[in-house]
């Protein structure tokens, strides 16, 4: 086994591959950029070397300085992990020139299945069943269009380059090719440098089903069976698991089988995964499952094959990677009971999933215990940075069959609290919770489907609410006075007390908060141990104290609750029962705005770069036209008029960087 290796990556999967080092003895070095300084895979790496700013392409990107890091280090060899610089046969080849083993495929195999239009001819010489569509080298707009024509409507342009929903864009009818060609092109060629496109038949009911691989240098190649990713939104994966929901066993050899023999026509090694799309709108069956792409690395979604198969897999891959053979034969695996794994990620379900940054002052996972595994790279006090991937985390949980390891994936979303900045985490609840997803309706559209369900109108602060918000506050100022009045000249006056205490007045306190755009009083009077809390028209009989956690426990008319309360700001985040709710207080001598402009103001979602400007100063606008383009997080995102009208301003132009809602153009919007 190696000594030591250098794991050129971030996040989660860096703190993956360092766990299994450590536990095989292997020595680790990270790598990080400026905004990583203070992360911790850095912290649990033996050395960490910095590699330079932010930027990808100025740090995690940047092979060469990664290639002179491990050989000043003394590492031999590099784990990419995923995304990066994983699937760069390029960076594969740099290493093996410069004698540092690659824990990964050969180049010859990345570069194959790294196209998907040669990858796709390659599978069907091999046998494998491809999805009917358009993979040659002319990318004239007319062929193009006249290919999608014959495939038949609805098709899906794809980056010939591409993965993870980057230059993706399912298309309807021949009205919509053109502007979506030229979107999928341009998304494509600034995510891979290369805006190539295929076209391919979009199936109406399809799920999405991959095969685990793993090949050794010694000719032998097995599949660690089957993952279901269907749970998709653009077109990037939420939730998985294994083995898929109803699988028939002679449908589960047959991919099984496709999937080795892909991996065995380009020469494969190490860790892969193949990825079908199965057409099950009549059912399941053999017959019914396509060839989509080959993933030549791990797999973000891999805790799940490995606590279905009880096996390592970031173990195999430095086995593998070190000259050893496979530690099982295929006939030695099995399937052990039912995994799921959700993604936690900094988003806004609201908002279209788009991406959000901001502070993790509140972040608390439940106990990895009976089955409960949480893959993460980030710790409470961190921030989500537009830099790199949003994803917080990835709750994985086992059971011995498909319904008990729901329950506990629900129980353990339950438990998970993460306040600061907007996620998905009620949402997940939400699709946890679901009874087509127990059911399992699954196919790839689910989330649109009952996207109604799933992002429901925001919850409305209850009076229960509100009452633990105000029981926080005060037990707080309690708690910080009682410290003063310690450091005090005179510890024992009353003005040093938080009972509400006051000259020629009865002890009570009067906390202002808003509640569906109305400003709400909160009175709470000290009765010795106890408060009396006036709250939306009634009064409550509360005690409560605070845990040595931060945590509340409260016994409210009889009704005793557990809740944490997180201050950010004037907002306060209630966590109670499994589920957030955000508690606006109203300070009186804040100086604060309202929104701008209305319809007529377009602002920046999110942090990001302007690519696109589609209009100019003083054109006349309809509702929904395209106006803007910008690029975050390596995806992009189409701005249109919220109203009738004359554009007024244009305040950035091309190239420019903006900060989460700057003004960005301003209409003027027509009069009804």
């Amino acid at each position: 086994m190696f000594e030591k290796i250098l794991i050129a990556n971030r996040g989660e999967i860096a703190c993956r591959v360092i766990e299994t080092a450590k536990k095989l003895g292997v020595r680790t070095v990270a790598v990080y950029s400026e905004a990583d300084a203070a992360a911790r895979h850095v912290n649990m790496a033996d050395e960490a070397v910095l590699l330079g700013p932010a930027e990808v392409g100025e740090s995690y990107l940047k092979a060469d300085k990664i290639l002179k890091v491990a050989k000043l280090t003394g590492a031999e060899a590099i784990h990419p992990g995923y995304g990066f610089l994983s699937e760069n046969a390029g960076f594969a080849e740099k290493c093996q020139a410069a004698g540092v083993t690659f824990v990964g495929p050969p180049a010859d195999a990345i570069r194959a299945m790294g196209l998907k239009d040669a990858a796709k001819a390659m599978m069907e010489e091999a046998g494998v069943p491809v999805v009917p569509g358009y993979h040659g080298d002319n990318q004239d707009a007319d062929l193009l269009a006249k290919e999608a024509e014959r495939i038949g409507y609805p098709v899906l342009i794809k980056a010939v380059a591409g993965g993870g929903g980057k230059g993706m864009r399912r298309v309807d009818s021949a009205k919509e090719f053109p502007s979506a060609l030229e979107g999928a092109k341009r998304e494509a060629a600034n995510a891979f440098g290369d805006e190539r496109v295929l076209i391919e038949k979009f199936l109406t009911k399809p799920r999405h089903i991959e095969i685990q691989v793993f090949a050794d240098t010694h000719g032998n190649v097995v599949h660690l069976f089957e993952r279901d990713c269907s749970l998709q939104r653009r077109h990037q994966k939420v939730i998985e698991e294994a083995p898929a929901p109803d699988m028939p066993e002679n449908m589960r050899a047959a991919m099984g089988a496709a999937a080795v023999a892909a991996a065995k026509a380009i020469g494969y090694v190490g860790a892969g995964t193949v990825e079908f799309i199965a057409d099950v709108s009549e059912g399941l069956n053999e017959d019914g499952f396509y060839f989509m792409e080959m993933n030549t690395r791990l797999q973000v979604e891999h805790p799940v094959t490995e606590m279905i198969t009880g096996q390592d897999l970031v173990e195999w891959q430095l086995v593998v990677a070190n000259g050893g053979e496979l530690p099982l034969e295929q006939d030695q695996l099995k399937i052990s009971g039912h995994a799921l794994e959700a993604r936690l990620y900094a988003e806004d379900p609201h908002n279209d999933f788009l991406p959000a940054t901001g502070p993790l002052l509140r972040l608390r996972p439940p106990l990895e215990e009976n089955g409960v595994r949480v893959d993460t790279g980030v710790l409470e006090g961190d921030s989500v940075t537009p830099f790199y991937d949003p994803m917080i985390a990835k709750l994985i949980v086992w059971g011995p069959d498909r319904d008990a390891a729901l329950r506990k994936l629900q129980n353990a979303l339950s438990d998970y609290q993460v306040a600061g900045l907007t996620t998905n985490l009620e949402f997940l609840k939400k699709v946890a919770t679901h009874s087509a997803f127990a059911e399992k309706d699954l196919d790839t559209s689910f989330i649109e489907r009952f996207r109604n369900d799933l992002v429901p109108e925001k919850a409305v602060a209850s009076d229960l609410h509100l009452t633990l918000a105000v029981l926080h506050l005060v037990l707080k100022a309690t708690q910080e006075n009682v410290a003063s009045a310690a450091l005090s000249s005179d510890p024992y006056s009353p003005w040093n007390e938080a009972t509400a205490w006051r000259l020629n007045d009865i002890a009570h306190l009067d906390y202002v908060f808003e509640r569906q755009g109305e400003e709400e009083v909160i009175t709470v009077s000290c009765l010795d141990d106890a408060f009396l809390i006036k709250v939306g028209g009634q009064e409550l009989n509360a005690r409560a104290e605070l845990q040595g956690d931060g945590s509340l426990r409260a016994v409210v008319d009889g009704h005793a609750v557990t809740a944490s309360v997180v201050e950010d700001g004037e907002r306060l985040i209630v966590i109670q029962g499994g589920y957030q709710i955000d508690v606006k207080r109203v300070i009186t001598d804040f100086d604060g705005t309202g929104d701008e402009g209305g319809a007529g103001a377009i602002m920046a979602p999110m942090p990001g770069k302007i690519i696109q400007v589609n209009v100019s100063a003083g054109a006349k606008v309809a509702k929904g036209d395209p106006l803007m383009v910008m690029e975050a997080m390596k995806m992009e995102h189409t701005l249109s008029a919220g109203a009738d009208g004359t554009v007024a301003e244009i305040f950035f132009e091309t190239g420019d960087q903006v900060d989460e809602g700057t003004l960005l153009i301003q209409i003027d919007a027509e009069e009804d």
